[in-house]
């Protein structure tokens, strides 16, 4: 079922790509809700948009930490559309319904990249970005939610050539896209505290092998191939291949000289040391 998209909460940490779609978004008579840096970046574009305070009636508070996590933003979001019960209270109390949540978050893992400051680095806990974002994603049967930069092109191409309407079948694409970016930022968390690599798979490229484990199974691996290493003949990986060149780069590095492994199926078909790759 299609939505076209009334009004919009903006609220984002990177700018970069987000001009074209508020002036489409401006264009299509959309009602720009938005926070702090972001509004006044719209503002600056010419662009009319509504700070959330004026839903909340309260400022951003404690340093930033509380901007947008009151029930006019929320219920704005998660409000089912097709229910009597919320569309009478969200009229009760005054919330409007917000079609569109384009939202990413405090760049946590950045952060730990640069510095050792845990002040600074537990200050890039984002709360309220991942908040909307799941509850926008919860609700994609009535909101579409944006989570990462890397989707402000898709979104302008849909709303573009759709004249401001989604389908449910792109709310919920970009669902599983939104849920993914909060899975990511919450394991490179999880791993900080555990003091292990913060790095996460979910924002880096994916592609597709021929198949998983079985045949009629799927699988997808996120990052650069080519960026490992050459691949000299042969068809494209499976996901069975990258187990196998896994397996052999873990045995191999069991041994101080040059050794060279054939694997199949993680089985050990032959291991060999010689002072060169051609004896081995």
């Amino acid at each position: 079922m299609n939505k076209r998209i009334q009004s919009a909460l903006i609220s984002v940490f990177y700018k970069d790509g987000l001009e074209p779609i508020v002036k489409l978004l401006s264009e299509l008579g959309v009602t720009i809700y938005s926070t702090g840096g972001t509004q006044t970046f719209i503002e600056k574009l010419g662009v009319k948009v509504v700070p959330v305070e004026n839903l909340t009636s309260y400022p951003s508070i404690l340093g930033g930490r509380v901007k947008t996590l009151h029930p006019s933003v929320f219920g704005g979001i998660l409000g089912k559309r097709d229910d009597e019960t919320h569309m009478t209270e969200m009229k009760q109390y005054n919330i409007p319904e917000i079609d569109l949540v384009i939202v990413d978050l405090y760049p946590f893992e950045e952060t730990v990249a640069s510095t050792t400051d845990e002040k600074a680095i537990i200050e890039k806990i984002d709360i309220g970005g991942p908040s909307m974002i799941r509850g926008a994603a919860k609700n994609h049967k009535d909101v579409a939610v944006v989570a990462n930069k890397a989707d402000y092109a898709l979104l302008e191409k849909v709303l573009s050539e759709q004249k401001g309407e989604t389908s449910l079948e792109q709310r919920r694409m970009f669902a599983i896209k939104a849920f993914d970016v909060c899975t990511a930022y919450d394991t490179a968390i999880s791993n900080y505290f555990h003091q292990l690599s913060v790095t996460t798979p979910f924002n880096k490229e994916e592609k597709s092998m021929r198949y998983g484990e079985n045949p009629h199974q799927k699988a997808v691996f996120f990052g650069n191939l080519d960026e490992i290493f050459e691949q000299l003949n042969g068809k494209e990986l499976s996901y069975n291949n990258l187990v196998d060149v896994d397996a052999a780069v873990q045995l191999i590095n069991e041994f101080s000289d040059t050794t060279f492994a054939i694997i199949k199926h993680t089985n050990v078909c032959g291991v060999a040391q010689r002072s060169t790759i051609k004896e081995s």
